[in-house]
């Protein structure tokens, strides 16, 4: 799991955003069956790299609904004991900074 959430990182870093939610997709599929609160976190921030996509493609409606659901699982990350939790906030820093790039 922390290649991909590494991978996510660069891929948004790189703001290759459509394959950053396809590459966290698989392991949040995963996580969905053993640990909710994290499987969440990482649906978060599938919807935080969806929605800026959306935004780039013009489709402002869909990106604004999308990223308000990134936000309401953006403080899990906060409350999280997860062994990536560096980790998930690094993508959130990146996130925000993309939001602030693209959707403002």
């Amino acid at each position: 799991m922390e290649k991909q959430i590494d991978l996510f990182i660069e891929m948004v870093k790189s703001e290759e955003f459509i394959e950053a939610h396809e590459v966290l997709e698989v392991s949040w599929k995963e996580l969905k069956k053993v640990d909710q609160t994290e499987a969440n976190i990482q649906k978060g921030l599938i919807n935080g790299a969806t929605a800026i996509a959306l935004k780039i493609k013009g489709r402002d409606r869909g990106a604004y609904q999308v990223w308000d659901t990134y936000k309401k699982y953006q403080p899990l990350i906060k409350e999280t004991k997860s062994p990536y939790k560096k980790k998930y906030e690094e993508s959130e820093n990146i996130l925000e900074k993309m939001y602030q790039k693209y959707m403002l």
